[in-house]
């Protein structure tokens, strides 16, 4: 691996077929306080992991207002607006917080519709390019609150829509509505429980951002085919469970998220891993 590593040797996803990003990008939640609330301990700090993510290459930055809550989103204009004009920043909006490590859904179109205009004005932006829907809301009827995102989007405020947190019915239903051109859904080596909502995305060429990417448990065991493929390939499992990501489907598009700039070049350091068939094999 190169001293310097870049995001572009993950190669290149197209959302929407007019916005086209590095597949390695990078998740803006974990910049904010414990259990993504409030401020980080050290806000400039968190600043250094923006700039330095866009330097080695990150031009997809995904974010929500939910983080902090609207910490994240104003740590990222203050790092780096004005933007750089490939930059992508995706947000969501649909979670409300109740302290740290307490979230849950709202869907309403008034609230969609509050939580927008927060959004653009915290990033400093007059359009969204990625707006998120970030978990359906069992007590709005989910095709209420898609619609508000689509009317938004009719007015110029979204760019392109995406969802998080949804199944293959509730991604068939959105898209009768809107045209979708991501998922976030949780995914990872030991959860694949998203496998069908992956296997949609790529049938339709929409974009999957899998959340908590480095679950890997059993497979860090020594002996382990993971632990074994790392050893030879002389990197960190967490970097090899990246890497697994980005050569398990063209649509998978990772935001592996951290505080630190020394796990950030690690982090992207894993775009540059490549597998042997036998490999890919053995870890399944």
């Amino acid at each position: 691996m190169t001293t310097r590593p870049n995001a572009a040797a993950g190669g290149t996803f197209t959302l929407g077929g007019d916005m086209t990003i590095n597949r390695m990008g990078y998740g803006a939640m974990r910049i904010t306080g414990q259990g993504i609330w409030g401020e980080p301990a050290d806000p400039e700090k968190a600043k250094q992991v923006l700039r330095r993510a866009v330097e080695l290459g990150v031009n997809f930055i995904d974010t929500a207002d939910a983080y902090g809550p609207d910490v994240s989103e104003r740590l990222i204009a203050e790092a780096l607006h004005p933007y750089p004009a490939d930059l992508v920043i995706a947000t969501k909006g649909g979670l409300l917080r109740g302290g740290p490590g307490d979230w849950y859904p709202d869907g309403r179109p008034e609230h969609l519709r509050e939580a927008i205009e927060g959004s653009l004005k915290r990033l400093k932006l007059e359009r969204i390019d990625l707006y998120q829907f970030h978990r359906p809301d069992p007590k709005v009827p989910f095709e209420d609150s898609v619609g508000t995102l689509a009317d938004l989007q009719k007015q110029g405020k979204i760019r392109h829509v995406g969802l998080s947190n949804v199944s293959v019915e509730q991604l068939q239903m959105a898209m009768g509505i809107v045209p979708i051109v991501s998922v976030q859904n949780r995914y990872n080596l030991t959860d694949r429980a998203s496998e069908d909502v992956l296997k949609m995305c790529e049938r339709e060429n929409i974009g999957f951002i899998p959340w908590f990417p480095l679950a890997a448990s059993d497979l860090t065991k020594e002996g382990s085919p993971l632990m074994s493929a790392a050893a030879r390939h002389q990197v960190t499992t967490g970097q090899l469970a990246l890497a697994w990501l980005l050569h398990r489907s063209p649509v998978m598009l990772l935001i592996p998220g951290t505080s630190s700039v020394e796990h950030l070049e690690e982090n992207i350091a894993a775009a540059e891993i490549t597998f042997t068939p036998e490999e890919v094999a053995s870890i399944g």
